[in-house]
């Protein structure tokens, strides 16, 4: 209950500087992140947690899910069909280049074995719109920009998965069975596509029978019914819910605009308390033995990573494009290391490979540095596109309006980060 008991105090704390966080390099995500790490072990002990620690993973795990399925809500299908090949060269030729750069400074800098910093590189390659929120969620931010980041968000999480599970195999005792392994992680991303894709629309049609329907107080629970019925069939499946949750939130969207509307409050309310706990808890494995395990080498690939290599391997992907230079920049700054890297580094911890710790130790400093970097910057570059009432309130020494709604912060606002 102590754990209960700090998310409330953060909690609490997050709301009340939100509106100073929204117009400045403040962070929320970083609030949550260093009170995690406060209360831990390695201060003041209030809290015990470890990286095997069963709620490590779960609420890395379901917070990665439901950012997921609101994200997939904001894909347009038209404007997609539009500019799809940005998108495609982040994901066919951008995401490949981080990982090969990623996995040549943590093989020369860290001394990890080639098979070790490649997972390294795959386990870093997806990236989170979570921490970028003040530009995915503006629509004064180009459109071109806006999707370019939701979209290669949501899909590189599905797509490094098989990856990093076959470097494990490589990796691993159990390497003998790389084989077997494979088909198997192509039957689970299949069916986390299915399952994305087919729920909602049978959700859907049941809605439009003519003896069901949802009282109007009720409607916003539908999309939060199929988004908890998909968690669990894809547990029980072995289906990628990553995949699935994002799919089905754009199929949803796109079929059922009205649900899309109804949900959205309570949707962005409840993707944002599992990103919170999650920073929490993941704050808490942040303690001073983890950073001091790391050596001068692995600083520097950890820099590296967020100021070089993700950078460049967007900007190559995205030569020849017609992005005005300004986008491509924000674009390829904008690689935050976010859910699906802490579930992918638990895996690779757990997994028993013989470099595994070290890999391990790599990938978490490397996702707190972004968390503070992403998190930190992306009001101050919004307002390159004159993006001013980032949260719906008043610059400090304005009147505040008599009546201000409450909006959610992955659409206004810099709440979340």
């Amino acid at each position: 209950m102590v754990l209960v008991a700090v998310f409330g105090v953060a909690l609490l704390i997050a709301v009340l500087f939100s509106g100073l966080a929204a117009r400045t390099v403040l962070s929320t995500s970083l609030l949550f992140l260093v009170g995690g790490a406060l209360v831990s072990d390695g201060f003041l002990g209030l809290v015990h947690i470890t990286a095997d620690s069963p709620i490590v993973a779960v609420t890395a795990d379901l917070a990665l899910f439901a950012v997921l399925f609101t994200d997939g809500m904001h894909v347009s299908f038209p404007k997609l069909r539009e500019n799809w090949k940005n998108p495609a060269r982040a994901l066919g030729l951008g995401m490949p280049l981080a990982m090969a750069g990623m996995a040549l400074i943590t093989h020369y800098l860290v001394g990890l074995d080639w098979t070790t910093s490649f997972l390294v590189g795959a386990v870093l390659a997806p990236t989170d719109p979570v921490f970028a929120s003040a530009i995915v969620g503006r629509k004064e931010v180009p459109a071109k920009l806006r999707q370019l980041l939701n979209v290669e968000s949501g899909i590189n999480d599905g797509l490094a998965l098989p990856v990093v599970l076959i470097l494990i195999a490589v990796a691993g005792p159990t390497s003998g069975q790389m084989q077997a392994s494979i088909p198997m992680i192509g039957l689970e991303l299949g069916l986390g596509l299915l399952f994305g894709i087919v729920l909602p629309l049978a959700v859907t049609a049941l809605v439009r029978l003519r003896l069901l329907g949802a009282e109007p107080k009720l409607q916003p629970l539908l999309p939060l019914a199929t988004g908890i019925i998909l968690y669990g069939l894809c547990h029980l499946t072995h289906a990628n819910p990553y995949l699935a949750a994002f799919s089905a939130g754009a199929v949803l969207a796109s079929v059922s605009p009205e649900a899309k509307t109804v949900f959205e409050p309570l949707g962005e309310a409840l993707a944002e308390l599992a990103k919170f706990a999650a920073l929490l808890v993941f704050g808490a494995l942040l303690t001073p033995q983890l950073f001091g395990d790391l050596s001068l080498g692995g600083y520097a690939a950890v820099i590296l990573a967020i100021v070089l290599i993700r950078p460049a391997s967007l900007l190559l992907s995205l030569l020849g494009t017609r992005l005005e230079r300004r986008e491509k920049l924000v674009a390829a700054w904008f690689g935050p290391k976010g859910f699906a890297s802490v579930v992918y580094g638990l895996l690779v911890l757990q997994a028993g490979i013989p470099q595994g710790e070290e890999a391990y130790t790599l990938i978490a400093i490397c996702i707190a540095f972004s968390i503070i970097a992403h998190s930190s910057t992306d009001v101050p570059i919004a307002r390159l596109f004159h993006v001013d009432d980032l949260a719906g309130i008043p610059a400090a020494g304005s009147p505040r309006p008599s009546h201000s709604p409450v909006t959610t912060d992955r659409e206004t606002s810099h709440v979340q980060t």
